[in-house]
Protein backbone atom coordinates (compact mmCIF):
# COMPACT_ATOMS: atom_id res chain seq x y z
CA UNK A 1 0.00 0.00 0.00
CA UNK A 2 2.63 2.11 0.60
CA UNK A 3 4.43 1.71 -2.47
CA UNK A 4 1.32 2.27 -4.34
CA UNK A 5 0.70 5.90 -2.37
CA UNK A 6 4.79 6.83 -3.37
CA UNK A 7 4.00 6.57 -7.12
CA UNK A 8 1.09 8.40 -6.69
CA UNK A 9 2.87 10.88 -5.22
CA UNK A 10 4.64 11.41 -7.96
CA UNK A 11 2.11 14.15 -9.82
CA UNK A 12 1.81 15.76 -6.53
CA UNK A 13 3.49 18.42 -4.63
CA UNK A 14 3.61 16.47 -0.99
CA UNK A 15 6.25 17.38 1.68
CA UNK A 16 9.58 15.13 1.24
CA UNK A 17 8.85 14.62 5.16
CA UNK A 18 5.41 12.86 4.57
CA UNK A 19 7.07 10.95 2.10
CA UNK A 20 10.11 9.97 4.09
CA UNK A 21 7.54 8.86 6.70
CA UNK A 22 5.84 5.97 3.90
CA UNK A 23 9.25 5.21 3.17
CA UNK A 24 9.97 4.67 6.69
CA UNK A 25 6.94 2.08 6.83
CA UNK A 26 7.95 0.40 3.88
CA UNK A 27 11.43 -0.08 4.18
CA UNK A 28 11.95 0.49 8.18
CA UNK A 29 12.81 -3.35 8.76
CA UNK A 30 15.55 -3.58 6.63
CA UNK A 31 17.30 -0.32 7.17
CA UNK A 32 20.50 -0.25 9.49
CA UNK A 33 20.51 1.79 13.05
CA UNK A 34 22.27 4.37 11.22
CA UNK A 35 20.03 4.61 8.41
CA UNK A 36 17.09 4.80 10.48
CA UNK A 37 18.72 7.28 12.30
CA UNK A 38 18.80 9.54 9.00
CA UNK A 39 15.38 8.55 7.42
CA UNK A 40 13.85 9.99 10.77
CA UNK A 41 15.08 13.34 10.61
CA UNK A 42 12.56 13.75 8.11
CA UNK A 43 9.64 11.04 8.98
CA UNK A 44 9.68 12.31 12.76
CA UNK A 45 8.64 16.14 10.65
CA UNK A 46 5.55 14.19 8.98
CA UNK A 47 2.42 15.85 9.61
CA UNK A 48 0.76 12.66 11.03
CA UNK A 49 3.22 13.31 13.35
CA UNK A 50 2.88 16.69 14.07
CA UNK A 51 0.00 18.37 16.41
CA UNK A 52 -1.28 20.35 13.57
CA UNK A 53 -1.38 18.08 10.79
CA UNK A 54 -2.13 20.47 8.61
CA UNK A 55 -0.26 22.88 6.33
CA UNK A 56 -1.44 25.53 4.06
CA UNK A 57 0.65 24.96 1.24
CA UNK A 58 -1.06 23.38 -1.77
CA UNK A 59 -0.09 19.24 -2.05
CA UNK A 60 -0.80 19.11 -5.93
CA UNK A 61 -0.25 21.72 -8.49
CA UNK A 62 -1.92 23.88 -10.10
CA UNK A 63 -4.52 21.87 -12.49
CA UNK A 64 -6.04 22.79 -15.84
CA UNK A 65 -9.23 24.81 -15.94
CA UNK A 66 -11.55 22.79 -17.83
CA UNK A 67 -14.63 23.25 -20.01
CA UNK A 68 -17.27 22.21 -17.82
CA UNK A 69 -19.27 25.26 -18.57
CA UNK A 70 -18.85 25.15 -22.32
CA UNK A 71 -19.31 21.46 -22.85
CA UNK A 72 -22.56 21.56 -20.81
CA UNK A 73 -23.66 24.35 -22.83
CA UNK A 74 -23.19 22.38 -25.74
CA UNK A 75 -25.12 19.49 -24.57
CA UNK A 76 -28.09 21.38 -24.28
CA UNK A 77 -28.19 23.37 -27.26
CA UNK A 78 -27.15 20.56 -29.52
CA UNK A 79 -29.01 17.57 -27.33
CA UNK A 80 -25.96 15.38 -27.26
CA UNK A 81 -24.48 12.88 -24.42
CA UNK A 82 -21.56 14.07 -21.86
CA UNK A 83 -18.33 13.29 -23.50
CA UNK A 84 -16.72 10.24 -22.01
CA UNK A 85 -13.35 11.64 -19.93
CA UNK A 86 -12.42 14.12 -17.96
CA UNK A 87 -13.37 17.75 -19.80
CA UNK A 88 -9.86 19.14 -18.31
CA UNK A 89 -8.16 17.19 -21.21
CA UNK A 90 -7.85 19.31 -24.04
CA UNK A 91 -7.82 15.67 -26.21
CA UNK A 92 -11.48 15.01 -24.66
CA UNK A 93 -12.51 18.41 -25.64
CA UNK A 94 -11.30 18.18 -29.15
CA UNK A 95 -12.63 14.74 -29.57
CA UNK A 96 -16.20 16.46 -28.63
CA UNK A 97 -15.79 19.27 -30.86
CA UNK A 98 -15.06 17.00 -33.59
CA UNK A 99 -18.34 15.19 -32.67
CA UNK A 100 -20.43 18.27 -32.69
CA UNK A 101 -19.31 20.52 -35.08
CA UNK A 102 -20.69 18.34 -38.36
CA UNK A 103 -23.94 18.81 -36.55
CA UNK A 104 -24.59 22.35 -37.94
CA UNK A 105 -21.72 21.79 -41.01
CA UNK A 106 -19.22 23.67 -39.32
CA UNK A 107 -15.42 22.46 -39.48
CA UNK A 108 -13.23 23.02 -36.24
CA UNK A 109 -10.83 25.59 -35.72
CA UNK A 110 -13.21 27.43 -38.52
CA UNK A 111 -14.98 29.89 -36.47
CA UNK A 112 -14.90 33.44 -38.24
CA UNK A 113 -18.64 35.48 -37.82
CA UNK A 114 -17.49 36.85 -41.35
CA UNK A 115 -16.32 33.91 -43.69
CA UNK A 116 -16.97 30.28 -41.64
CA UNK A 117 -20.60 30.79 -41.18
CA UNK A 118 -23.44 29.73 -43.63
CA UNK A 119 -25.96 32.09 -45.27
CA UNK A 120 -29.73 31.23 -45.46
CA UNK A 121 -28.89 29.01 -49.06
CA UNK A 122 -25.89 27.70 -48.21
CA UNK A 123 -27.66 26.39 -44.62
CA UNK A 124 -30.84 24.84 -46.95
CA UNK A 125 -28.48 23.38 -49.00
CA UNK A 126 -26.64 21.42 -46.38
CA UNK A 127 -30.37 20.66 -45.00
CA UNK A 128 -30.29 22.75 -42.16
CA UNK A 129 -34.04 23.49 -41.05
CA UNK A 130 -32.59 26.19 -38.87
CA UNK A 131 -33.57 30.05 -38.56
CA UNK A 132 -30.76 32.79 -38.50
CA UNK A 133 -30.90 33.10 -35.25
CA UNK A 134 -30.65 29.04 -33.88
CA UNK A 135 -27.85 28.46 -36.30
CA UNK A 136 -25.74 31.89 -35.04
CA UNK A 137 -26.59 30.49 -31.15
CA UNK A 138 -25.06 27.06 -32.23
CA UNK A 139 -21.99 28.59 -34.12
CA UNK A 140 -21.33 31.17 -30.84
CA UNK A 141 -21.26 28.13 -28.74
CA UNK A 142 -18.78 26.16 -31.04
CA UNK A 143 -16.52 29.32 -31.03
CA UNK A 144 -16.54 29.66 -27.48
CA UNK A 145 -15.87 25.90 -26.49
CA UNK A 146 -12.67 26.55 -29.45
CA UNK A 147 -11.19 29.07 -27.37
CA UNK A 148 -11.39 27.49 -24.37
CA UNK A 149 -9.89 24.57 -25.65
CA UNK A 150 -6.93 26.76 -27.18
CA UNK A 151 -6.74 28.54 -23.79
CA UNK A 152 -6.54 24.45 -22.31
CA UNK A 153 -3.45 23.83 -24.42
CA UNK A 154 -1.80 26.57 -23.75
CA UNK A 155 -2.36 26.44 -19.76
CA UNK A 156 -1.74 22.36 -19.81
CA UNK A 157 1.79 22.95 -21.55
CA UNK A 158 2.60 25.51 -19.29
CA UNK A 159 1.79 23.23 -15.92
CA UNK A 160 4.01 20.42 -18.18
CA UNK A 161 6.93 22.42 -18.15
CA UNK A 162 6.41 24.19 -14.68
CA UNK A 163 6.08 20.12 -13.51
CA UNK A 164 8.84 18.64 -15.24
CA UNK A 165 11.26 21.91 -14.55
CA UNK A 166 10.58 20.63 -10.75
CA UNK A 167 11.27 16.75 -11.04
CA UNK A 168 12.18 15.75 -14.89
CA UNK A 169 10.18 12.85 -16.38
CA UNK A 170 8.78 11.81 -13.19
CA UNK A 171 5.40 11.62 -14.49
CA UNK A 172 6.43 9.22 -17.40
CA UNK A 173 7.11 6.63 -14.78
CA UNK A 174 4.81 3.48 -15.80
CA UNK A 175 3.72 1.91 -12.66
CA UNK A 176 5.01 -1.45 -13.26
CA UNK A 177 8.68 0.34 -13.81
CA UNK A 178 8.39 1.96 -10.48
CA UNK A 179 7.21 -0.93 -8.42
CA UNK A 180 9.60 -3.41 -10.03
CA UNK A 181 12.12 -2.17 -7.10
CA UNK A 182 11.47 -0.94 -3.84
CA UNK A 183 15.09 0.39 -3.48
CA UNK A 184 14.79 2.92 -6.30
CA UNK A 185 10.95 3.43 -5.67
CA UNK A 186 11.78 4.86 -2.72
CA UNK A 187 14.91 7.03 -4.08
CA UNK A 188 12.37 8.82 -6.70
CA UNK A 189 9.36 9.12 -4.88
CA UNK A 190 11.45 11.47 -2.07
CA UNK A 191 14.02 12.78 -4.73
CA UNK A 192 11.03 13.87 -6.38
CA UNK A 193 9.39 15.40 -3.33
CA UNK A 194 12.80 17.60 -3.10
CA UNK A 195 12.63 18.52 -6.17
CA UNK A 196 8.85 19.97 -6.13
CA UNK A 197 10.48 22.31 -3.21
CA UNK A 198 8.87 25.81 -3.36
CA UNK A 199 11.25 28.81 -3.63
CA UNK A 200 12.23 30.92 -0.55
CA UNK A 201 12.19 34.38 -0.08
CA UNK A 202 16.28 34.67 0.34
CA UNK A 203 19.38 35.54 -1.52
CA UNK A 204 21.22 32.47 0.79
CA UNK A 205 20.27 30.54 -2.63
CA UNK A 206 17.83 27.80 -2.30
CA UNK A 207 17.69 24.36 -0.83
CA UNK A 208 19.41 21.90 -3.23
CA UNK A 209 17.11 18.88 -3.97
CA UNK A 210 19.61 16.37 -3.03
CA UNK A 211 19.97 16.10 0.89
CA UNK A 212 22.15 13.29 2.78
CA UNK A 213 18.37 11.43 2.50
CA UNK A 214 18.31 11.20 -0.92
CA UNK A 215 22.03 9.86 -1.17
CA UNK A 216 21.48 7.69 1.13
CA UNK A 217 18.22 6.21 -0.37
CA UNK A 218 20.38 6.15 -4.09
CA UNK A 219 23.29 4.17 -1.86
CA UNK A 220 21.00 1.47 -1.07
CA UNK A 221 20.41 1.13 -4.98
CA UNK A 222 23.88 1.27 -5.22
CA UNK A 223 24.36 -1.66 -2.84
CA UNK A 224 21.94 -3.89 -5.05
CA UNK A 225 23.01 -2.63 -9.10
CA UNK A 226 21.47 -5.89 -9.99
CA UNK A 227 17.76 -5.11 -9.15
CA UNK A 228 17.79 -1.26 -9.10
CA UNK A 229 15.81 -0.13 -11.76
CA UNK A 230 18.07 2.24 -13.70
CA UNK A 231 16.30 3.35 -16.32
CA UNK A 232 13.27 4.63 -13.90
CA UNK A 233 16.06 6.37 -11.79
CA UNK A 234 17.12 8.43 -15.20
CA UNK A 235 13.94 9.87 -15.38
CA UNK A 236 14.16 12.49 -12.18
CA UNK A 237 18.21 12.18 -11.36
CA UNK A 238 19.96 12.31 -15.20
CA UNK A 239 23.78 12.34 -12.94
CA UNK A 240 26.33 11.08 -14.43
CA UNK A 241 27.11 7.68 -12.47
CA UNK A 242 23.06 7.01 -13.40
CA UNK A 243 23.70 7.39 -16.70
CA UNK A 244 26.47 5.14 -16.66
CA UNK A 245 24.40 2.17 -15.66
CA UNK A 246 21.98 2.93 -18.59
CA UNK A 247 22.68 0.63 -22.05
CA UNK A 248 23.44 3.43 -25.65
CA UNK A 249 19.79 2.42 -26.65
CA UNK A 250 18.55 4.27 -23.07
CA UNK A 251 20.95 6.91 -22.90
CA UNK A 252 19.98 7.52 -26.84
CA UNK A 253 16.40 7.51 -26.55
CA UNK A 254 16.42 9.66 -23.30
CA UNK A 255 18.82 12.81 -25.60
CA UNK A 256 15.86 12.44 -28.21
CA UNK A 257 13.42 12.85 -25.77
CA UNK A 258 15.13 15.92 -24.11
CA UNK A 259 16.47 17.29 -27.04
CA UNK A 260 12.61 17.53 -28.68
CA UNK A 261 11.68 18.96 -24.75
CA UNK A 262 13.87 21.71 -25.55
CA UNK A 263 12.80 22.62 -28.98
CA UNK A 264 9.08 22.43 -27.21
CA UNK A 265 10.20 25.06 -24.37
CA UNK A 266 12.12 27.16 -26.99
CA UNK A 267 8.96 27.93 -28.59
CA UNK A 268 7.09 29.01 -25.59
CA UNK A 269 10.31 31.03 -24.09
CA UNK A 270 10.52 32.75 -27.52
CA UNK A 271 7.25 34.01 -27.71
CA UNK A 272 7.30 34.75 -23.88
CA UNK A 273 10.25 36.96 -24.67
CA UNK A 274 8.76 38.87 -27.80
CA UNK A 275 5.34 39.55 -25.83
CA UNK A 276 7.01 40.51 -22.57
CA UNK A 277 8.98 43.74 -21.77
CA UNK A 278 12.02 41.90 -19.98
CA UNK A 279 14.80 43.72 -18.76
CA UNK A 280 17.66 41.34 -20.19
CA UNK A 281 20.55 43.09 -18.86
CA UNK A 282 18.82 42.66 -14.88
CA UNK A 283 16.41 40.91 -15.38
CA UNK A 284 14.54 42.49 -12.98
CA UNK A 285 10.77 41.73 -12.88
CA UNK A 286 8.74 44.70 -14.05
CA UNK A 287 4.89 45.56 -13.52
CA UNK A 288 2.93 43.63 -16.37
CA UNK A 289 5.68 41.37 -16.97
CA UNK A 290 4.43 37.41 -17.07
CA UNK A 291 7.20 36.36 -14.47
CA UNK A 292 5.17 32.88 -13.13
CA UNK A 293 5.11 31.60 -16.87
CA UNK A 294 8.81 32.73 -17.25
CA UNK A 295 10.61 31.48 -14.09
CA UNK A 296 8.84 28.14 -14.52
CA UNK A 297 9.38 27.51 -18.34
CA UNK A 298 13.21 28.86 -17.63
CA UNK A 299 13.70 26.27 -15.31
CA UNK A 300 12.70 23.55 -17.53
CA UNK A 301 14.69 24.81 -20.06
CA UNK A 302 17.14 24.51 -17.68
CA UNK A 303 16.71 21.28 -16.57
CA UNK A 304 16.33 19.80 -19.88
CA UNK A 305 19.54 21.49 -21.10
CA UNK A 306 21.54 20.40 -18.25
CA UNK A 307 20.06 16.94 -18.60
CA UNK A 308 21.06 17.27 -22.57
CA UNK A 309 24.37 17.88 -21.47
CA UNK A 310 24.84 15.27 -19.43
CA UNK A 311 23.78 12.19 -21.79
CA UNK A 312 26.68 13.66 -24.55
CA UNK A 313 28.67 13.01 -22.38
CA UNK A 314 27.64 9.76 -21.14
CA UNK A 315 27.33 9.02 -24.90
CA UNK A 316 31.09 9.99 -25.42
CA UNK A 317 29.38 12.96 -27.66
CA UNK A 318 30.71 15.80 -25.95
CA UNK A 319 32.18 17.16 -29.12
CA UNK A 320 28.90 18.20 -30.27
CA UNK A 321 29.31 21.15 -28.06
CA UNK A 322 32.29 22.30 -30.10
CA UNK A 323 28.94 23.03 -33.27
CA UNK A 324 26.41 24.07 -30.65
CA UNK A 325 26.01 24.87 -27.26
CA UNK A 326 23.18 27.64 -26.31
CA UNK A 327 23.00 28.52 -22.83
CA UNK A 328 21.29 28.67 -19.72
CA UNK A 329 17.81 30.39 -19.04
CA UNK A 330 18.19 33.44 -16.31
CA UNK A 331 15.06 33.55 -14.46
CA UNK A 332 13.25 37.06 -13.24
CA UNK A 333 14.31 38.21 -10.04
CA UNK A 334 12.33 40.18 -7.81
CA UNK A 335 12.85 44.15 -7.29
CA UNK A 336 13.13 43.88 -3.42
CA UNK A 337 15.89 40.55 -3.49
CA UNK A 338 17.51 42.74 -6.25
CA UNK A 339 17.36 45.38 -3.97
CA UNK A 340 18.27 42.97 -0.78
CA UNK A 341 21.04 41.77 -2.47
CA UNK A 342 22.77 45.29 -3.06
CA UNK A 343 22.04 46.23 0.32
CA UNK A 344 24.32 43.15 1.18
CA UNK A 345 27.13 44.00 -1.23
CA UNK A 346 26.65 41.46 -3.78
CA UNK A 347 27.89 42.39 -7.17
CA UNK A 348 24.99 40.44 -8.91
CA UNK A 349 25.08 36.76 -10.34
CA UNK A 350 28.00 36.22 -12.54
CA UNK A 351 25.74 33.59 -14.47
CA UNK A 352 23.70 36.72 -15.71
CA UNK A 353 26.94 38.46 -16.81
CA UNK A 354 27.48 35.40 -19.43
CA UNK A 355 23.74 35.45 -19.77
CA UNK A 356 24.23 38.99 -21.35
CA UNK A 357 27.30 37.91 -23.28
CA UNK A 358 25.95 35.23 -25.33
CA UNK A 359 23.40 35.03 -28.14
CA UNK A 360 19.80 34.34 -26.66
CA UNK A 361 19.56 30.13 -26.07
CA UNK A 362 16.26 29.11 -28.17
CA UNK A 363 17.96 31.14 -31.14
CA UNK A 364 20.74 28.80 -31.06
CA UNK A 365 18.96 26.05 -30.95
CA UNK A 366 16.83 27.09 -34.06
CA UNK A 367 19.60 28.20 -35.89
CA UNK A 368 19.36 32.10 -36.04
CA UNK A 369 22.59 32.40 -34.39
CA UNK A 370 25.54 30.27 -33.72
CA UNK A 371 27.36 29.61 -30.14
CA UNK A 372 29.59 26.63 -29.23
CA UNK A 373 31.70 25.53 -26.36
CA UNK A 374 34.54 27.69 -27.11
CA UNK A 375 32.54 30.88 -26.67
CA UNK A 376 30.20 29.73 -23.54
CA UNK A 377 33.80 29.29 -22.12
CA UNK A 378 35.41 32.50 -22.75
CA UNK A 379 32.40 33.80 -21.36
CA UNK A 380 32.53 32.31 -18.14
CA UNK A 381 36.28 32.96 -18.03
CA UNK A 382 35.59 36.61 -18.46
CA UNK A 383 33.47 37.20 -15.47
CA UNK A 384 35.49 34.86 -13.51
CA UNK A 385 33.24 31.86 -13.69
CA UNK A 386 34.10 28.11 -13.84
CA UNK A 387 32.10 26.93 -17.22
CA UNK A 388 32.76 22.96 -15.96
CA UNK A 389 31.83 23.31 -12.40
CA UNK A 390 28.96 26.10 -13.11
CA UNK A 391 27.61 23.62 -15.06
CA UNK A 392 27.98 25.75 -18.52
CA UNK A 393 30.07 23.17 -20.05
CA UNK A 394 29.65 19.98 -18.05
CA UNK A 395 27.34 17.76 -15.92
CA UNK A 396 27.37 19.26 -13.00
CA UNK A 397 28.78 17.38 -9.46
CA UNK A 398 25.61 16.97 -6.74
CA UNK A 399 27.31 16.49 -3.62
CA UNK A 400 24.98 15.86 -0.30
CA UNK A 401 23.60 18.81 1.83
CA UNK A 402 22.67 18.15 5.55
CA UNK A 403 18.53 17.89 5.40
CA UNK A 404 16.62 21.14 6.44
CA UNK A 405 13.05 20.96 7.23
CA UNK A 406 10.69 21.86 4.67
CA UNK A 407 9.34 25.49 5.87
CA UNK A 408 6.00 26.63 5.39
CA UNK A 409 5.78 29.45 3.14
CA UNK A 410 3.52 32.35 1.83
CA UNK A 411 4.91 33.92 -1.19
CA UNK A 412 8.43 32.42 -0.32
CA UNK A 413 8.02 34.00 3.33
CA UNK A 414 8.70 31.41 6.23
CA UNK A 415 5.56 31.15 8.46
CA UNK A 416 5.96 29.43 11.89
CA UNK A 417 2.05 28.21 11.85
CA UNK A 418 0.05 27.11 9.44
CA UNK A 419 -3.09 28.29 10.40
CA UNK A 420 -1.61 32.32 10.42
CA UNK A 421 0.05 30.78 6.76
CA UNK A 422 -3.92 30.28 5.60
CA UNK A 423 -4.73 33.63 6.91
CA UNK A 424 -1.77 35.44 5.42
CA UNK A 425 -2.56 33.69 2.47
CA UNK A 426 -5.97 34.68 1.94
CA UNK A 427 -5.98 38.21 2.86
CA UNK A 428 -2.47 38.16 -0.38
CA UNK A 429 -0.20 39.30 2.54
CA UNK A 430 3.81 39.20 0.76
CA UNK A 431 2.26 38.62 -2.84
CA UNK A 432 2.81 42.31 -3.66
CA UNK A 433 -0.46 43.25 -4.06
CA UNK A 434 -2.24 45.92 -2.23
CA UNK A 435 -4.43 44.51 0.83
CA UNK A 436 -7.57 45.96 2.80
Amino acid sequence: MSLDTLYESLCLRKRPEDIAVLIRDETGAHLSSAELALLDKAASLALRNQVWQYTSMLESFAAVVGAEQQINTAIQLFKVDHPNGAVTDPQVVDTFLATVSPLIHKNPGFSSYKTDRLNREARAAAGLDLSKRRYNKLFRCLRHLEKKLRTMISQAEKSRFQRIGKHAFAEDISREDFMADTHSACFIAYYTARCNLRSEFTIDGQQRPYDEIADMLLQRCLLHPETANWWAIAQVYVAPHVLDKLTAEQQGFLLGKWTTLLQQIATLLENLWTTNEFNQMTMVVKRGNDSSTWNNTAAAWNKARDSWINLHYALGMDFMLDEICFGKAMRLIAGDVAAWHHAMGNNGDKNLLVWNQLPLPWEVLSGKTTCNRERVAAACRKVGLDPQQSGWLAPRKHQAVPFRATPELVHGVTITNPYLAKILKQHKYFSGKITE
